[in-house]
């Protein structure tokens, strides 16, 4: 995160947003150069009736490339998938697809200083600046115009799109999977199946129980295919520390859902703790400490690169691993692919005590916070939103989440969705099978359904419904979930209704202030740099780091922090209790 600027939306500006709404303004264009198709004059058939209809869906379909910024795109989409080519034929629309380079994070400041933005743009927790600075347009009447698609989509959370109490504009339409159901999770730690074989399934829910087995298996498995078996590894050299050393503390140490680096009580009134000053954590990193002095944690775990982490894991000798399944994705496939599915990972309800509820499954509702914008500079907002509100109908919800019907998937005889073995084989050990058939592009960060959330057909939307999920399963996986006598492998973790869906956004996608912002970034800037030291701490000496650690928190302002989050929190538990 960045030191943002203060939030000032100026008459100015709010002027703009209004013309651009009738108009389809943009920063260089001319009332000619806009393409809209309401000011299309219909004309008379011979029995009457009107051309109008026509006009506009040829005007709806006129070639026109969008260019859209996208702060989690990692390559370079050249638009020619069949899904994508499928997507303009429908819509006319080509997207141009531009992306942070080498780790760039300052793309979006640099925007703001020249006032250059591309037509549509995903900014992650850079959007406050955006809006801050007047560069994103408020959608709320475009979508009231142009938006049953949209609305239908996110129904009755769509209020939760709305910025905040004090500014209820619509800049953006949430990337998260809206109804998501979880059928998968990587839980808390992950474990690799071979390891649980060998420990007759026995399922790990202690930290205790975790590093017997590691430590067991690696006795007696010293090397696999003739490399040095490691107990487990992380990914700390870039942004990665977020996922593979911080987040798992919550998750084990405070049994918490993830909101990022904090910790909410939700039965105190919202009380904000920044999570590495909680109960907990100070024995859970004294915990990889000792791995690390024992040789079971990676010793190139803080220096190595997330592309070496990734290599490591795809040959097989990482018994286990404290990350969420999406970042080591690529390494499951390469062990898939090379018949090695029991060197796979299954998820744990990993937690620090044996009486903690392991909250893997709780169902944080609607993630917002990021989300799709459309820029003043938009060539045409009219057109954008209807692209957008396209990309929300079932058609496009089917297409960019199953492909091309009697290519990627087929309908049954009761008009199901589904996908021949062969294809599903493709997707699960093909490294490039989402760029060759352009499923799995298209959805993140477009608005899309969740897991689990049917059409009018009965199919789900996308491709993981319960019972894809499970015939889908390796051998490895129909071996423990036999011997754990489950249907689904979540079925051993405590289950989403057993915990209350909170009345506030997961704080690490939430717009937050410019000064909380500014409190943040200097504290995750000490704890990434601190915990590698405490882990890495000689015999004796992890204290002493930690204290350290805690000092510098206190000096950076963490209790301010906390009283600035928790206010936050209060205000869009209020925000969004009254309805917006």
């Amino acid at each position: 995160m960045k030191v943002l600027k203060k939030r000032i939306v100026s008459g100015l500006v709010i002027m703009c947003m209004v013309v651009t709404m009738l108009s389809g303004c943009k920063k260089s264009a001319t009332k000619d150069e806009v393409t809209t198709t309401d000011s299309k004059e219909t004309s008379q058939t011979a029995d009457g009736t009107t051309q109008k209809a026509e006009t506009e869906t040829k005007e709806d379909l006129k070639p026109m490339t969008f260019t859209f910024y996208n702060a989690d795109g990692t390559k370079e989409d050249p638009w020619t998938d069949p899904v994508a080519q499928e997507i303009t034929k429908q819509t006319g629309i080509k997207i141009n697809q531009d992306f942070p380079v080498d780790g760039d994070d300052q793309r979006v400041s640099l925007m703001i200083a020249s006032e250059e933005y591309p037509d549509l743009i995903f900014a992650k927790d850079d959007v406050d600046a955006l809006i801050s600075a007047g560069a994103l347009i408020d959608m709320t009447e475009l979508i009231d115009q142009y938006g049953p698609n949209i609305k239908a989509l996110y129904g009755e959370e769509y209020g939760k799109l709305r910025y905040t109490q004090d500014d209820p504009a619509i800049y953006q339409l949430c990337s998260a999977g809206v109804g998501q159901t979880s059928y998968t999770t990587s839980g808390t730690a992950q474990l690799q199946f071979a390891v649980l074989e060998a420990n007759n399934y026995e399922i790990p829910k202690t930290l205790e129980q975790y590093e017997k087995m590691i430590k067991d298996y690696m006795a007696a498995n010293p090397q696999i295919d003739g490399l040095d078996t490691i107990g487990f590894t992380l990914s700390c050299s870039d942004w990665h520390w977020l996922i593979t050393l911080a987040n798992p503390s919550g998750f084990i140490a405070n049994a918490s859902p993830d909101n990022g680096q904090w910790i909410v009580d939700d039965a105190n009134n919202y009380q904000a703790t920044y999570k590495h000053t909680a109960t907990g954590q100070k024995e859970y990193y004294q915990w990889l400490n000792r791995m690390y002095l024992e040789g079971v944690l990676d010793p190139d775990f803080a220096t190595q690169t997330h592309d070496d982490y990734i290599a490591k894991i795809s040959t097989g000798r990482v018994l286990g691993l404290l990350d969420a399944d999406w970042d080591y994705r690529d390494a499951e496939t390469v062990l898939r692919a090379d018949g090695k599915s029991d060197r796979t990972y299954a998820g744990l309800p990993v937690t620090m005590n044996a009486d903690q509820k392991a909250a893997s499954l709780k169902n944080q509702g609607l993630t917002v916070g990021w989300g799709i914008g459309i820029t003043k500079a938009c060539k045409d907002p009219v057109r954008a939103i209807k692209f957008l509100d396209w990309l929300c109908s079932d058609e496009a919800q089917v297409l960019i989440n199953w492909g091309i019907k009697d290519v990627n998937y087929f309908i049954d005889d009761e008009g199901h969705r589904y996908r021949k073995d062969e294809e599903i084989k493709k997707s699960q050990e093909d490294p490039d099978y989402k760029y060759k058939s352009g499923i799995g592009i298209h959805n993140y960060p477009w608005p899309i359904h969740g897991d689990g959330v049917v059409d009018s057909t009965g199919s789900t939307y996308t491709t993981n419904s319960k019972d894809a999920v499970i015939s889908n399963y390796t051998e490895a996986q129909k071996k423990a979930k036999e011997a754990w006598g489950v249907e689904l492998l979540t079925d051993i973790f405590p289950q989403a209704n057993e915990f209350e869906i909170p009345n506030y956004a997961p704080v690490y996608k939430q717009n937050l202030t410019d000064e909380f912002n500014t409190y943040a970034t200097k504290l995750d800037e000490i704890a990434w740099s601190g915990l590698i030291s405490c882990v890495m701490a000689k015999e004796g000496e992890f204290d002493t780091a930690w204290d350290k650690m805690q000092k510098d928190f206190k000096a950076a302002g963490v209790d301010k922090a906390n009283g600035l989050l928790t206010g936050l929190i209060q205000k869009q538990v209020e925000f969004w209790s009254s309805g917006n």
